[in-house]
């Protein structure tokens, strides 16, 4: 059974729209740095946060070193600091999204990244999930998506947390959502969420239903093939 509408959404979302922060942090300019550390790049009068060393992240992420100083080149153009605010990501997706409220979207997606949970996001922490988003397998960007909707990250996905999700995505959508939105739309979308992820009826959904059952969609599938060659 194939998913429709926003399930498609819920779980291909995050993907698409990551794209978006990309733009914006000029990350698809051929731009190429000198040197072999990205440190080199810092201003010791603004950097709050140095990043690890080139060498350090290329065994961590699935970049080369020159694909990293791109990388960091658009992230220390968009933060200065050396380190992105929630704030900061709910003014990206505010720009892509100015007829809806994507502040709480953002949030969510703010905290997947936050993966140290101190209410900032390095350079490190972008790469590595960059790193998963694009270059991970099937499995690893599943597992992704599955922990940016579980949001207290208990391990299983409730259907307060998906009617969460699926309200911020509405929100997000504002005027463009069409048909237009009927209140009880989002908690229509979660029950359908549920009856195809929720393999046992127990109430849940864990990781291992979440990835067999997107496994199984072929839309799902097809469509994350297209981020694997964005950089």
């Amino acid at each position: 059974m194939e998913f429709d509408g926003l399930e498609v959404i819920a779980v291909l979302v995050v993907f698409a729209l990551f794209v978006k922060v990309l733009e914006q942090f000029g990350l698809f300019e051929p731009v190429v740095i000198e040197g072999d550390s990205i440190e080199d790049e810092f201003e010791p009068s603004t950097v709050c946060h140095r990043p690890e060393g080139l060498e350090q992240l290329q065994g961590q992420t699935k970049f080369t070193k020159k694909e990293l100083q791109v990388l960091y080149r658009g992230f220390k153009t968009e933060c200065p600091s050396g380190v992105v605010n929630e704030e900061t990501f709910k003014q990206i997706y505010s720009q892509f999204f100015p007829q809806g409220d994507s502040s709480m979207y953002a949030h969510f997606l703010f905290n997947a990244f936050d993966t140290d949970h101190n209410g900032s996001v390095s350079f490190e922490n972008f790469v590595t999930g960059l790193s998963v988003i694009l270059r991970g397998t099937i499995d690893d960007k599943l597992s992704w998506a599955f922990n940016l909707y579980d949001l207290n990250k208990d391990g299983c996905i409730t259907r307060e947390e998906m009617l969460d999700i699926m309200k911020s995505i509405y929100d997000m959508m504002g005027k463009y959502t069409y048909p237009t939105v009927r209140e009880d739309s989002p908690q229509e979308h979660v029950e359908t969420f549920f009856q195809k992820m929720d393999k046992n009826r127990d109430g849940v959904v864990t990781i291992e239903e979440f990835i067999e059952t997107c496994q199984k969609d072929e839309n799902i599938m097809k469509s994350m093939q297209l981020f694997e060659n964005v950089i």
